[in-house]
């Protein structure tokens, strides 16, 4: 008999919060004006924007466990649900795919295909979710525990002991890492990250470490569904495993730094081990405290969370393509005007920036609560 699948409301509302803070983040007013702890860290270091992305892919590797653990039991569905993954891994590619190339193929759609971005946050999700669902089908545990931490050794080795060529000594600068030369070699400058154009921060070598922090997702999810563990021991295990991995990531980054754009394996520890003490603490206080009621507003983005982050990413590009005029006569966007308008001369510019940023979360919480409430869910 197939088992019914669990739902835990607490990684529901850590994945609603952590799109949230995705949304938040990536919508400021200015990018001129954002205070600190809402930047990334300039290279190496970690600022809590830093942490938003390893937490959507470590929630993404706690869900695979959960979701497709009834199929991992049974060896004659894993072909179906495999292809399913394949799917699900290639829509959310495109989607990605699509969002780096809207509005550059309406103005020059020779230009927009020689220029267009090839990886970027949807397109890494769509290969780390591919990967690490057949891992977890085909492996065992303890295999996923080994494939993990095999992971973090060959990357450190990768990058901190092969020569670059061209460069001549194995670095961790920007342009001169291991990781930018693949990048260059195979994405070309042209389709890398339009900031740099030599390097992209969800790079293809940078993907290998990615997966290992869905892979540690997995492993929390593998844990959290055993039946034979009380509630208590779920909770410690999760602190003292989150803690571990945190102080190791601060102890490997002495030698390897904790680094988000070369997803460095002090990163995966320490960024998953952070998402293992959020997850217990959300897990005692809403699943087994039965705290729940200020839940609803996280869980709405939760339930829909590659939604809205497609939404939140499409339609400031749509939007944008309506130009309007400037009192002194030049054009601009809809929504910079609207920006420059209603928030610029009623705040400082680092506040009017956060404002717009939070005004947008909540717009589109008024969205994604009216879908929750008509039970409205888009599986991608």
């Amino acid at each position: 008999m197939t088992q019914p699948k669990q739902r835990l409301l607490s990684l529901d509302f850590l994945r609603g919060l952590t799109v949230a803070a995705m949304i938040l983040v990536n919508n400021p007013g200015s990018w001129g004006h954002i205070y600190a702890p809402l930047e990334h860290a300039e290279w190496n270091g970690c600022t809590p924007t830093d942490l938003v992305f390893p937490f959507f892919l470590w929630i993404v590797g706690v869900s695979i466990a959960f979701a497709m653990s009834s199929s991992k039991t049974n060896p004659s569905t894993h072909k179906k649900t495999i292809i399913k993954a394949i799917k699900r891994g290639l829509i959310l590619y495109f989607l990605g795919f699509f969002l780096a190339i809207f509005g550059k193929l309406l103005n020059d759609p020779a230009h927009a295909l020689q220029t267009v971005r090839l990886l970027g946050v949807l397109q890494r999700i769509g290969i780390v979710f591919i990967i690490s669902s057949i891992i977890f089908l085909k492996a065992s545990q303890k295999t996923i525990f080994k494939t993990l931490i095999v992971i973090l050794a060959v990357y450190w080795a990768l990058m901190t002991f092969v020569p670059v060529p061209g460069v001549g000594y194995p670095n961790m600068e920007k342009e001169t890492n291991l990781a930018a030369w693949i990048d260059r070699g195979v994405l070309t400058e042209a389709h890398t990250w339009a900031s740099s154009k030599t390097w992209d921060p969800e790079g293809v070598l940078s993907t290998l470490p990615a997966i290992g922090t869905c892979l540690f997702g997995i492993l929390v999810g593998i844990w959290m569904r055993r039946k034979d563990v009380d509630n208590p021991t779920k909770v410690a295990w999760l602190f003292s495993t989150g803690i571990a991995a945190i102080v190791l990531g601060l102890l490997w980054d002495l030698q390897f730094p904790i680094n988000k754009s070369l997803w460095t394996s002090s990163y995966v520890l320490y960024a998953g081990g952070l998402a293992s003490v959020a997850l217990a603490l959300c897990y005692w206080i809403i699943d087994v405290q039965g705290y729940k009621k200020f839940t609803t507003p996280f869980v709405v983005y939760g339930v829909n969370a590659i939604t809205v982050f497609f939404l939140a990413g499409l339609m400031p590009r749509v939007l944008n393509l309506i130009q309007v005029t400037k009192p002194d006569g030049t054009k601009t966007g809809i929504l910079v005007r609207l920006y420059e308008t209603c928030y610029m001369p009623f705040f400082s510019p680092v506040n009017a920036s956060l404002v717009w940023a939070i005004t947008y979360v909540l717009g589109f919480y008024v969205l994604l609560y009216i879908m929750y409430k008509k039970n409205i869910i888009i599986k991608v």
